[in-house]
């Protein structure tokens, strides 16, 4: 039986490190994302349970998103999934703005497309 999400999950491709203090630290790739947390695909395994600081480069590479604190809830062959506990607000207001710009895309490209379509 799946857990139901409760906010809607978008795939994204972002790179990303994290450690955990003494435990585990490694780089991956951010494969969805949603402002609770987020899948990472990555070769180093990390046990569900610990606690991790991860850094999301973003589209603008220098504000990379800092969480503080998240948990790895599950881990599946070169992936798991975080659950992200504790952030800044600004690093919260930065991770609802990105997903929000996101959650936008489909849309912006579908009006550029239905502009060009008329310009033709």
């Amino acid at each position: 039986m799946m857990e139901q999400r409760k906010n809607l999950r978008f795939h994204v491709q972002f790179r990303s490190s994290f450690s955990s203090v003494g435990v585990v630290g490694g780089e991956g790739d951010i494969v969805d994302l949603s402002i609770n947390g987020c899948r990472v695909e990555s070769p180093t395994v990390v046990q569900p349970g610990i606690s991790l600081e991860i850094q999301i480069a973003t589209k603008v590479p220098e504000l990379a998103i800092h969480i503080q604190q998240a948990i790895v809830r599950w881990n599946r062959g070169k992936q798991f999934g975080l659950e992200f506990v504790t952030m800044a607000p600004q690093e919260w207001s930065r991770l609802q703005h990105t997903v929000k710009q996101i959650e936008m895309e489909p849309y912006e490209r579908d009006k550029q497309a239905a502009k060009t379509d008329k310009s033709a």
